[in-house]
């Protein structure tokens, strides 16, 4: 199946692990230059010598994307070394380990700055030369936790924000740019070297266990490879149709889809 990017731009953000990563080495494996962001310089150096490194086309910057100045920073330095992308894929995102509902607002605020605001912000400074050449991609990675109690509390109302914001942008982007996509995947519990779920197989396996029993139907977790592939459809040519469209990709790991719920 030809996906049509063979050739585009993209930027991946949070684009050297996890996710992001696999979702970089699949653009690249569509012949998309691809333009990744991280804070942690090692992560960089191993995904782009993955990626093919710069002779390849494909770019990178270590920053803090949830700096005030962060998004507008990124921008600058995109255009400058790397041109304008023709898809953008919003992935960073973190709960900080932080579990107390009643956490204080100087606490929902790094949430909502991180994983709300910074798509936002990267949105609106790229979307203007989109609209111009009436083309564009736009993929928010963001969480079941959107839709229920799976997570903390100041977690899943941010991912929920975003849920609204993309149902929403993307019925007006489709009035104002036919071309220009925007849509979000909602991953299941996905195991990542070096993320929540690997540390808690080695500090409290019992409780991986109890989590794998009792919240997914296939009984594991989910792997990076099995979400990219949903994330390039949307990237490509063939998500015309596809304005505002929110995918879940967690193997019926939702509450609301568990069989135990609807099965005698």
């Amino acid at each position: 199946m030809d996906l049509g990017i063979k050739g585009k731009k993209a930027l991946v953000t949070g684009g050297a692990s996890g996710i992001g990563q696999a979702i970089a080495m699949d653009l690249a494996k569509e012949g998309v230059k691809v333009f990744i962001t991280s804070r942690e310089d090692a992560k960089l150096k191993k995904a782009m010598t993955m990626l093919g490194g710069k002779k390849a086309g494909h770019s990178f910057l270590k920053c803090d994307i949830a700096d005030d100045q962060g998004p507008e920073k990124l921008i600058q330095v995109l255009h400058k070394d790397f041109g304008h992308p023709d898809i953008v894929v919003n992935n960073v995102g973190s709960a900080f380990g932080i579990t107390d509902p009643y956490c204080p607002t100087s606490d929902w605020r790094k949430f909502f700055r991180l994983n709300f605001e910074v798509a936002v912000e990267i949105n609106n400074l790229l979307l203007p030369h989109m609209k111009k050449q009436n083309w564009g991609r736009i993929v928010t990675i963001t969480s079941g936790a959107a839709l229920e109690n799976s997570g903390p509390v100041p977690y899943c109302a941010a991912k929920a924000a975003l849920g609204a914001y993309t149902r929403s942008m993307g019925r007006v982007l489709a009035t104002e740019a036919q071309n220009v996509v925007m849509t979000a995947v909602m991953p299941g519990v996905v195991l990542t070297e070096g993320g929540h779920w690997e540390h808690v197989l080695k500090e409290r396996p019992e409780h991986a266990e109890k989590y794998l029993r009792e919240r997914s139907p296939l009984g594991r977790f989910g792997k990076t490879s099995e979400i990219s592939p949903m994330v390039i459809f949307l990237c490509s040519k063939m998500a015309s149709f596809c304005h505002g469209a929110i995918v879940p990709v967690d193997a019926g790991q939702a509450k609301h889809f568990m069989s135990f719920n609807y099965l005698s």
